[in-house]
């Protein structure tokens, strides 16, 4: 790909937010379908924290996660001669 044909910033910053958003959904989805929020917390569960809030943290953290592993990923795939 020639200078001028270089990728659109915003296409770039959907390339890495996109797959972080479904990878994080799904790592969520098969965590608590074998973990209950209850028996991953149980002290926090106890004090009447809601399971939407467990769910919620849960997302937030696995996307910034997953988000940081993308990020890192197209980084290291960028050519040498760019990054000098």
């Amino acid at each position: 790909m020639s200078e001028k044909e270089e990728i659109p910033k915003i296409q770039r910053v959907v390339a890495i937010l996109w797959p972080s958003f479904l990878t994080s959904g799904v790592a969520m989805i098969l965590f608590y379908w074998v973990f209950s929020p209850g028996e991953v917390f149980p002290e926090l569960y106890a004090s009447g924290v809601s399971n939407m809030a467990f769910y919620s943290v849960t997302f937030l953290f696995l996307w910034l996660t997953t988000l940081t592993s993308c990020m890192l990923s197209c980084y290291f795939l960028r050519p040498c001669s760019r990054c000098n």
